[in-house]
């Protein structure tokens, strides 16, 4: 249909506004209420699906553009990407192979010491004098364990070493967790400076205490006893100050709250500081237990008796 062809109208349209859509002529107020001709969705389709296809058509053709193996078909990127990708997974592989031979190299290392202790506890005296060792028993000499034990009295030997060991660990392990706990929390008239005198005692090598320490139990008659094998080395001010640092850690505020609530300082110790301290404590625990278990000069020079002996005497 042509503008001239149009049907006209009678009604006075001299104030309204006329909108040109390209086929025909409408007023403003008629276009906004009227349905779409079937042009006019047409046209709209058409702009729709055109806009639509564009950036697809031009994603293809900016595909076709990048250079690609005429024997994979693939695109140079493509390659790359594919190549970094197993260079990549090699690279793995091969850190992972290494740090388990490092691993293994590691244990290899430190379990050799108590495999050779072990076979050699069961060669016999020419083979274990041999000048070229043997990294295995000619022949397995389990009966030099029976002679061990009849001979050298070797269980009662351990017997002693535990007793000792157990005793002084716990007896430590009370004096050190109240001592930490009354640097910690307490306060009283000269704390830190008797703390720091603490510390300052161990600059001096333990060995200056020997001479001195032996004379005074020589004085209480506590030779050839457990008491003198647990009782000087009770006090360790390496582990009160471990223990003290790992107090000041938990906030006061635990400490103030449950003094409020009328909490006795022994039960807040019990309840709260040595739940939160346990790894540390654990740590103490070991260390003690080790040396006392390896103590050599001290109850060599003390307990010579059968009954008191240790194991490393």
């Amino acid at each position: 249909m042509t503008e001239n062809n149009m049907p006209h109208d009678n009604r006075d349209l001299s104030g309204t506004s006329y909108r040109y859509t390209g086929i025909f002529r409408r007023p403003a107020e008629e276009a906004e209420t009227a349905a779409p001709s079937p042009a006019e969705e047409i046209s709209v389709t058409y702009t729709e699906a055109h806009e639509t296809e564009a950036p697809a058509a031009a994603k293809s053709a900016a595909e076709d553009e990048t250079p690609k193996s005429p024997f994979t078909g693939k695109g140079l990127h493509e390659r790359d990407m594919g190549r970094v990708t197993a260079q990549q997974r090699v690279a793995k592989v091969l850190v992972q192979v290494l740090l388990y031979a490092f691993l293994i190299a590691m244990a290899v290392i430190v379990l050799f010491p108590f495999y050779w202790m072990v076979i050699s506890s069961l060669k016999g005296r020419y083979e274990y004098e041999l000048a070229k060792p043997t990294f295995w028993p000619r022949t397995v000499m389990w009966e030099n364990y029976v002679t061990a034990f009849k001979a050298a009295n070797l269980g009662r030997l351990f017997v002693n070493t535990v007793i000792v060991g157990c005793v002084s660990t716990v007896l430590s392990l009370v004096i050190t967790v109240l001592s930490a706990f009354a640097f910690a929390r307490l306060e009283f008239k000269g704390k830190n400076a008797l703390f720091a005198a603490l510390l300052a005692t161990m600059m001096i090598p333990g060995e200056l205490f020997t001479i001195t320490n032996y004379m005074t139990v020589t004085n209480l008659g506590w030779l050839n006893t457990y008491t003198v094998l647990i009782v000087p080395f009770l006090v360790s001010v390496f582990y009160i100050y471990l223990l003290r640092q790992n107090f000041l850690q938990i906030p006061n505020e635990l400490y103030l709250a449950a003094k409020v609530d009328g909490t006795s300082d022994l039960k807040y110790l019990w309840k709260v500081m040595i739940p939160l301290s346990l790894p540390t404590l654990i740590s103490i625990t070991i260390l003690k237990m080790m040396g006392a278990w390896n103590s050599y000069i001290w109850p060599r020079l003390v307990a010579n008796d059968e009954a008191h002996k240790l194991i490393t005497n």
